[in-house]
């Protein structure tokens, strides 16, 4: 009898461990990430090309307030360096801790690419910022304005500064930054619609790294190789202060026309001080908002394919053209309304 009740205890045991979980157990999420459960709060990491440059931490000031508004969790961080290697280290993490989205502005579109794949097969939203990858891999890109609005912009700038026929140079950041070999692509083909008479002293564009420093001294550089120099183009954040940092101690102001893309805090004083006349830019702080808007919009379902427009805030309704999330076009700043911003 003993005997008899020990092995039927045995089959009720065997039965209960092989059975189908009930209750709350059914609910678990899968390790494979995806959206929060209910009641969760939506993880999302946003990741510049760079810390600690004032163009970032304003797209920081934005995320957070749509984090705040939304009721998520922001996770704002990148490596200190353009280094596209940190990144990927960066997302492999964010791919463990099973964030709900990944928004990334990245330093290199091709070396992204396979973390941001895995990020996506794991469930995990993918959007770009201010740069993009490549399109297969992300879900959505958060395009500050147009490549060709910025490039028209640019143009428009330097034959007003100068002339229809201005000889000049371009200063970027990266030759592995996506936008900003499109945004020369585009000045190019705009160059030779509207301005053919406009020449471009350099094949190759000049390089600063994102370095302020490098900026000055390869400007230095250019002023004395260039004797003919009459514009030039600085196309990130840190090359145009310190383009103008290097025309203001040249005393080159008189002959040499600046312009490009920074923010107005960098540049307020090269305003003031009339080295710069005029630059271009979108709001970076807008910019980090909208990313964190359209990345909730898709781990919650309500921006996906096929959508042409979508709701994102204090922004309003927002043009979606195909997968590219448009902010808006580009801003010229000057002596006239520089103060007017703070960012």
């Amino acid at each position: 009898m003993k005997r008899e009740i020990a092995l039927a205890l045995i089959m009720v045991l065997a039965l209960t461990a092989c059975g189908p979980p009930d209750g709350p157990q059914a609910d678990v999420p899968s390790s494979d990430g995806g959206a929060a459960p209910a009641g969760q709060a939506i993880k999302i990491g946003v990741m510049p090309k760079l810390t600690g440059i004032d163009y970032f931490k304003a797209s920081e000031r934005g995320a957070l307030e749509a984090a705040e508004e939304l009721g998520v969790t922001v996770h704002y961080d990148g490596p200190v360096t353009n280094d596209v290697q940190q990144q990927v280290q960066m997302v492999e993490t964010w791919i463990a801790m099973k964030y709900d989205a990944i928004c990334i502005a990245p330093n290199d579109p091709d070396a992204i690419a396979p973390v941001l794949e895995k990020a996506r097969k794991r469930g995990i939203k993918v959007l770009t910022w201010d740069a993009d990858s490549r399109p297969q891999a992300r879900d959505f890109f958060c395009n500050q304005c147009t490549y060709e609005g910025i490039a028209k912009a640019l143009l428009d700038v330097m034959a007003e500064g100068v002339s229809p026929e201005a000889k000049y140079l371009i200063l970027t950041g990266s030759l592995t930054a996506a936008n900003q070999n499109i945004w020369m692509d585009e000045m190019e083909k705009y160059r030779q619609a509207t301005y053919p008479n406009m020449t471009n002293l350099s094949e190759t564009p000049k390089v600063s790294e994102e370095s302020q420093e490098l900026a000055t001294q390869v400007t230095t550089s250019c002023l004395k190789a260039y004797a003919d120099l009459q514009g030039v183009f600085a196309i990130t954040s840190q090359a145009l202060p310190g383009a103008a940092e290097a025309i203001r101690k040249a005393g080159a102001a008189d002959r040499v026309f600046l312009t490009g893309l920074s923010t107005p805090n960098m540049m307020r004083e090269y305003v003031k001080d009339g080295t710069l006349k005029q630059f271009v830019l979108w709001s970076p702080v807008d910019l980090g908002y909208l990313s964190v808007h359209a990345a909730v919009a898709c781990v919650k379902g309500e921006l996906g394919p096929g959508a042409t427009s979508f709701k994102a805030g204090r922004l309003g309704e927002v043009r979606v053209a195909g997968t590219e999330i448009l902010l808006g076009d580009p801003v010229v700043f000057d002596a006239s309304n520089i103060d007017n911003y703070d960012f």
